[in-house]
């Protein structure tokens, strides 16, 4: 147990510019590459494949290159003997195409063409817009159920903060041009419970410390309750942290985007939650009386029941 305080909100204004630069860094990613959509929002054909023996994806991705099909994304369906190809286009005779072209590469390889699906664009901007919407209502949830369980100005600080999680997140996508489908877009959803599940921990521990500790100012409460909180935070995150490092290097193609965009939204989360939903409690000049009436208040410093 961490016996001496660490003075976190010591160094806020400096936490602050680095999170103003990476907030902009983020912003101007979107706005200048923009993300990069998968198939499931922008429209393909997906095709099934049933081989008689496992199938090795990383082989077959190599064979689509070298048919000419470089943006295909290829993973396993179920069975290590069935392989989902997901490719752009539009074209009745795709399926028919890719599998001709794979056999043109190794005659050897045995596999039977199940099935060809097109999902159109429309059913991907669809798609699209109902994740931006699934957002926007759970951060608008977020606020109301912060403001009922605690008061309004922690409602604030935690959407300021996960708004902070999805911007940095969703920019490290659009500059490297991550794939952005409806995996990315789960772990998207995942990351913002994570980082608001620690932004709570430690906002239910400064409003306890507010009535255990009256006389002490709101910083030093919010440094005691990261520091009571810190060893909780380090376990829970480097244990994520670690499988989602093993999932990037050995979980394959169909995995990457997901643990990368979990990894990133666990580092940023657990910063956020001290250094943008602590420090915006600061600004708001959250006070005992906040949580505490006033009446109850003088009652308990007169000692009465």
């Amino acid at each position: 147990m961490i016996k001496s305080t660490i003075r976190f909100m010591a160094i806020r204004n400096v936490a602050f510019a680095i999170t103003l630069l990476l907030t902009l860094i983020g912003l101007g990613a979107l706005f200048s590459k923009g993300l990069n959509y998968g198939l499931d929002f922008t429209g393909g054909t997906l095709i099934e494949l049933q081989y008689e023996q496992p199938a090795n994806l990383e082989e077959i991705k190599h064979e689509l290159g070298q048919a000419g099909y470089n943006d295909a994304i290829v993973q396993s369906f179920g069975a290590t003997t069935d392989v989902l190809i997901r490719l752009s286009g539009d074209d009745p005779q795709l399926g028919s195409q890719v599998a001709d072209a794979l056999r043109k590469v190794d005659a050897d390889t045995r596999f039977e063409l199940k099935r060809v699906e097109f999902v159109g664009p429309q059913v991907g901007e669809e798609l699209r817009d109902q994740g931006g919407l699934a957002m926007l209502l759970a951060l608008a949830g977020i606020l109301l159920y912060l403001a009922f369980r605690f008061q309004w100005k922690f409602g604030v600080g935690a959407v300021a903060s996960l708004a902070h999680d999805v911007v940095i997140t969703l920019g490290v996508l659009a500059f490297f041009q991550i794939p952005f489908d409806l995996t990315v877009l789960a772990a998207v959803l995942a990351m913002i419970g994570y980082s608001l599940n620690d932004t709570i921990i430690i906002y239910d521990r400064i409003r306890e410390n507010f009535r255990m500790l009256r006389k002490t100012g709101l910083e030093e409460n919010i440094d005691i309750s990261v520091t009571q909180t810190l060893l909780r935070t380090i376990a829970t995150s480097l244990s994520t942290a670690l499988a989602l490092v093993a999932l990037l290097f050995f979980g394959g193609d169909v995995l990457a985007a997901f643990a990368l965009t979990l990894l990133v939204g666990v580092v940023v989360g657990t910063y956020s939650s001290v250094y943008i939903g602590a420090t915006v409690l600061i600004w708001l000049k959250l006070g005992v009386e906040d949580l505490i009436p006033p009446a109850v208040d003088a009652e308990a410093d007169d000692g009465r029941p």
